[in-house]
């Protein structure tokens, strides 16, 4: 037998001693509390904050190229405590901001005094949230510090931190985002990211004249997309409610009632598989602009990237250009004219065969069977979608706009305003993956009512994607919905092309198993 240390005993070595650890904290936590007044203890309300580490890094980072040198500025500072070093009569801490920020903290003899000292070195431990208070100096080492005349625990950790100097696996990542957030310089910058992609966003439909509005995600009938719903029951209506899979056919009332440039950014729920792209909770922009079509709105969708992408860029050597950075160091850029190509030629050129919206469904699935593509419920445009993805989607690395697809597998878009068979609806893919879907608005009830009647009959048939027939929003549709062009685009997606991660990293808490 081995006398190697297997992962399993690695592991209950680990628990055994975060355990003990846990149990030291939990006793200076109390020493922390005894005769503590109210509020104050392990846990205080509140500590007298003055100034945040980056800005005292900002006025006196000049300091670090001047040794053993004094600011004369006294500052109250708080941050965890990511490393720390004690010595007879000095002890250095490392403190770190919530943006990662870092600055030393000096807690010696002389400033504090003996009995002040001797509590900091019993009491403080890794993790902690600690606040100084004292002259901002250089050390003898040139190191920004904050000489403390006195400290405080702001928040006595009791679970020790990992190695914040190591790698997490992703699991831990994944499970633990906050233990990311602490250790790991990407999982902020990830954050930032999203938070910077967001309000530029924002910014573009502002300048475009568009407004925010929020619609329902109960809805008592699941719509505007083909996806299987979650369900839930509500005990005040007694009846069963859809957590909502698009935000689009609310939006779409909303331009009936005159909103001409709406859009929406909230959650979508989606019961269906989780994968490397696919999340069953997900973030959704929706925006939708009257008297366009979707040759305009696939415009606005390239500058709306775009400008995401300069945000993303803000402060790096990037700064000002469209190409992202990726987390692996890779370049991707998303600048110029994106090319937008014909699904049906594409697929033609790709296969080898001559498809057009009239290929039967019986050489469609020739095709499927020979290449090996199993299609649930098969009819021409399901057939036609699932044989493009396997012949062409891989090969798609640029940003590109896959244009005009099958009227079966898009009931709630326009008919092709000069090639029968097809609708007018693009979607963007980016990297080989879908990152947002735009559409020629279909205005006519009457049509609208036919194409929900052809979905009834595929979820009669077992398709748990397919739509219903939704009479109160062909109720709206019946009072006029001027000509549109509209968007649905994927936050979480967006970020997975602007950084190259996997969605469960784009995602700060994603959803697992």
């Amino acid at each position: 037998m081995s006398d190697q240390v297997q992962p399993a005993d690695q592991h209950a070595d680990f628990e055994a001693e975060v355990h003990e650890q846990k149990a030291v904290r939990l006793a200076k936590r109390d020493k922390l509390n005894e005769g503590a007044e109210l509020g104050g203890g392990a846990y205080p309300v509140s500590v007298p904050v003055t100034t945040t580490i980056a800005e005292v890094r900002a006025k006196w980072g000049k300091l670090e190229a001047e040794p053993d040198n004094h600011s004369g500025e006294i500052v109250g500072i708080a941050g965890r405590v990511v490393f720390q070093r004690n010595t007879g009569k000095l002890c250095f801490a490392a403190l770190q901001a919530g943006d990662g920020t870092r600055i030393q903290a000096m807690i010696s003899f002389g400033e504090v005094g003996e009995e002040s000292l001797k509590r900091y070195k019993e009491l403080v431990d890794l993790g902690d949230h600690l606040f100084v208070s004292g002259e901002v100096i250089s050390s003898k080492r040139g190191e920004l510090s904050v000489m403390a005349k006195e400290w405080q625990i702001a928040s006595k950790a009791l679970a020790p931190l990992p190695n914040v100097y190591g790698e997490l696996n992703e699991e831990t990542r994944v499970r633990q985002r906050y233990l990311d957030l602490i250790v790991r310089e990407q999982a902020r910058i990830n954050v930032q990211t999203r938070a910077r992609t967001m309000a530029s966003l924002r910014e573009t439909f502002a300048s475009h004249g568009f407004i925010e509005v929020e619609t329902p995600m109960l809805q008592t009938m699941h719509g505007g997309a083909s996806a299987r719903p979650f369900i839930t029951h509500s005990n005040a209506f007694d009846r069963d409610l859809y957590l909502r899979i698009a935000p689009e056919l609310y939006l779409k009332r909303a331009l009936i009632g005159g909103l001409e440039r709406v859009f929406e950014i909230n959650r979508n729920f989606r019961n269906e598989g989780a994968d490397s792209t696919h999340s069953p909770e997900f973030a959704m922009l929706e925006f939708y602009k009257a008297y366009s079509d979707y040759s305009d709105v696939a415009d606005l969708t390239q500058e709306l990237i775009q400008n995401a992408a300069l945000a993303a860029n803000r402060g790096t050597e990037r700064e000002g250009t469209h190409t992202v950075k990726w987390a692996d160091g890779t370049l991707f850029d998303l600048g110029g004219d994106w090319d937008r190509i014909s699904m049906y030629e594409t697929l033609s050129a790709a296969s080898g065969v001559n498809i057009t919206p009239e290929t039967s469904v019986e050489t469609l699935q020739q095709l499927a069977d020979k290449e090996g593509v199993e299609v649930k419920l098969p009819n021409h445009g399901k057939l036609v979608e699932e044989l493009w993805e396997h012949f062409v989607k891989d090969d798609l690395e640029r940003p590109t706009f896959v244009m005009d697809f099958p009227v079966e597998t898009s009931p709630l878009t326009r008919h092709h305003r000069s090639i029968p068979g097809v609708v007018e609806k693009w979607d963007l893919y980016v990297r080989g993956f879908e990152l947002a879907t735009g559409y020629s608005e279909l205005a006519d009830p009457v049509v609208q009512r036919e194409r929900f009647v052809e979905q009834a009959k595929l979820a009669a048939a077992g398709d748990d994607e397919a739509m219903r027939v939704d009479e109160e929003f062909l109720r709206a549709m019946e009072h006029g919905m001027p000509p549109a062009g509209g968007v649905g685009i994927g936050m979480d997606r967006l970020l997975m092309a602007l950084t190259g991660l996997g969605i469960r990293e784009t995602i700060l808490f994603p959803l697992v198993k």
